[in-house]
């Protein structure tokens, strides 16, 4: 009896040392090319917007995370813990361990990830772009990788119909996921904020905090709302060109109003300042989520619908001098 004791004892200690060593090995570990100290922040990806939900000392220009409990998903990996997301390298994590070589240089460059298969297939569909979407999704029907292609890189050229789809094409198992019912809310709200329809409402802060509505501001002439944020390339280059609009029109009917999806109030209002916006500002810190680019279905910045003074939508996602052109065709009528 003793002899099956120590045997099945023996058995256990086996098991465990196999089982225990596999459980503390890290999910995520790595090395920092920039840093041998400092931190190194995890972040959750939400609706294009990352973010912390962890943070790793970096010892020797090495890391390591531990004890992810979502998996597969995807997250985010950054040295700096704000709430700009260019500054966040984009990271699908699967249940097997993760290495990365995180490099900042030239927005991640050189970094290099190996254990990550929906890694590999992101970067190699992300060089695909042209690929019919219908193929991606036939090929790759259960990835994460394709999944999120799908949403972030094709959605916004697609009709309501297209993405149900492309939807349907899905593995069940992804179905209902938060990206596959983000594009379904997408395809279900296209046709809410069609030319000719009456413009949603919607509630945001201005510049002193206070809570203000979309309709505040309509009623006496064109009102076009822009979307924008302060860590958008584009729309910080679109900037001068709308100073210049609003020079041009603001006297004779046309109104501007700002809708931003900072995170940051701080990074929000330096923008506004350097870029000399004179027009009404607002911000949502629900940014992708939140309520006024929700109701306008934004899926790509900068961004913007005009609204004519009966509350309804006349035109979208023009450029400066598509705008320009328009506009003086509005004012003369």
């Amino acid at each position: 009896m003793k002899r099956i004791k120590w045997l099945f004892a023996g058995i256990l200690g086996i098991l465990c040392l196999a089982g225990c060593g596999n459980n503390r090995e890290p999910n995520l570990s790595g090395t920092v090319a920039s840093a041998t100290a400092g931190k190194i922040y995890l972040q959750r990806y939400d609706n294009k917007s990352f973010f912390t939900i962890d943070s790793a000392e970096i010892s020797n220009g090495a890391f390591q995370f531990s004890g992810l409990t979502t998996l597969p998903e995807i997250y985010g990996l950054s040295l700096d813990n704000s709430s700009n997301p260019t500054h966040s390298y984009l990271l699908f994590l699967g249940k097997e361990p993760v290495r990365i070589e995180f490099d900042t240089v030239q927005r991640y460059k050189n970094t290099k990830v190996t254990g990550s298969a929906e890694q590999d297939l992101y970067e190699k569909l992300l060089k695909q772009l042209k690929t019919p979407l219908r193929d991606i999704l036939e090929e790759h029907p259960s990835s994460l990788a394709a999944l999120y292609v799908f949403y972030r890189y094709y959605s916004y050229r697609l009709s309501p119909e297209e993405i149900r789809q492309h939807i349907e094409l899905l593995d069940t198992t992804l179905q209902n996921t938060t990206y596959a019912e983000l594009l379904k809310a997408v395809a279900a709200n296209d046709d809410n904020v069609a030319i000719g329809k009456k413009a949603p409402d919607f509630r945001a802060l201005d510049t002193e905090g206070k809570e203000v509505r979309l309709s505040d501001y309509l009623g006496k002439g064109h009102v076009l709302i822009d979307f924008w944020a302060s860590w958008c390339g584009p729309c910080r280059r679109e900037s001068p060109s709308l100073v210049k609009l609003y020079e041009k029109y603001k006297g004779r009917g046309l109104e501007i109003v700002g809708l931003s999806l900072d995170l940051s109030v701080d990074a929000w209002k330096k923008a506004i300042h350097d870029d000399h916006f004179t027009w009404p500002q607002l911000i949502d810190t629900g940014a992708w989520a939140g309520e006024g680019l929700s109701a306008y279905n934004v899926r790509v910045i900068p961004n913007n619908y005009l609204i004519n003074k009966e509350g309804i939508i006349v035109a979208k996602s023009l450029r400066s001098d598509d705008l320009d052109q328009l506009i003086e065709t509005f004012c003369k009528e």
